[in-house]
């Protein structure tokens, strides 16, 4: 069994505010094994963030264990640093450097000696896809390069353990894919453990575990494929004409566990296809709907994500 390089027991973080105690984190407990990488998803102020700044030790603890590679977060903080690469939500390169410049500048700042650079820098922006760039102001980069050089500078130290929060926020959905490669490539060669938050469901589904996290407590954790299978029933998709009257009609049909919308198309779960595809066209039918391309398509992990927000929500 691969050696766990990440791990929290228990984990609580709670901060004081002018209006009372807000729990951020609630009892998280989790594990990253060498070479895997594990996806924190979740809505915004689920607890995703604040659980990565507190197992790196930027933020204190309020109980609970958290360890990065055996190193307590509270305690071990420098030899943690030293072994670690982080990219924050915020990660700001400084613009007025370039490429070149700021690749030193972080390794200067790890302190990676200048023999150890010369090699090791022209490895990492050939790696990135950045050698052509050398030269070019950090601040003149496309939004992609840049992530694709926040990741080459936080991996200049040559670190065990990769910890990134939302590092494609906002990035170009091609730029996205090219990062998340990069990523593959650096954990298959390397075997690097990577711990992620990402708001995007498609890069959830590129992990080897998934966490959800929802009010500071990790409701779920699985492989892509075990999330997906927490959801009840089958899958059916189709566009109505009418989409408003089609949602409540559906959704007080006998068989249906739970509609979801996806645009301009209705996804609903049903306990039997063949009855309720039929028993869903005939009742919108009495009502003069139509339904385009019905069909039965597979979970993926966005509506996996709803339903089991939703099933936490009604549990509550």
């Amino acid at each position: 069994m691969a050696e766990v390089t990440i791990r929290t027991k228990d984990l609580s973080k709670r901060f004081r505010t002018k209006t009372g105690v807000v729990q951020a984190v609630n009892g998280v407990t989790l594990q990253v094994r060498r070479g895997e990488t594990y996806g924190l998803i979740g809505p915004d102020g689920a607890g995703k963030t604040t659980t990565t700044r507190v197992i790196l030790g930027l933020l204190r603890r309020t109980s609970g264990e958290s360890s990065i590679l055996g190193y307590d977060s509270m305690r071990d903080t420098y030899a943690i640093r030293e072994r670690v690469g982080y990219i924050a939500q915020q990660f700001a390169l400084p613009p007025d450097m370039t490429v070149m410049e700021n690749m030193r500048f972080f390794a200067d700042l790890h302190g990676v000696q200048r023999a150890e650079q010369a090699t090791r820098i022209p490895e990492l922006l050939d790696f990135a896809g950045l050698s052509p760039f050398t030269d070019r102001l950090a601040g003149r980069l496309s939004g992609g390069m840049k992530k694709k050089l926040a990741l080459a500078c936080s991996l200049v130290h040559e670190p065990q353990v990769v910890m990134l929060d939302e590092p494609t926020l906002g990035v170009d959905p091609v730029s996205r894919r090219e990062f998340w490669n990069l990523l593959g490539n650096l954990r298959a060669e390397k075997g690097v453990s990577i711990l992620v938050c990402t708001p995007y469901m498609d890069e959830a589904e590129r992990c080897n575990w998934v966490g959800l996290m929802y009010e500071g407590k990790l409701i779920a954790q699985e492989s892509p494929q075990g999330i997906k299978r927490m959801v009840s029933g089958r899958l059916l998709e189709f566009t109505p004409s009418d989409f408003v009257p089609a949602e409540q009609i559906v959704s007080g049909l006998e068989g249906v566990l739970e509609v979801q919308t996806y645009g301009l198309m209705l996804h609903v779960f049903v306990d039997d296809i063949a009855r309720c595809q039929v028993e869903i066209e005939v009742a919108l039918a009495a009502q003069g709907i139509a339904c385009q391309g019905m069909r039965e398509i597979e979970v993926r992990m966005e509506e996996a994500f709803i339903s089991l927000i939703r099933r936490r929500r009604q549990e509550r």
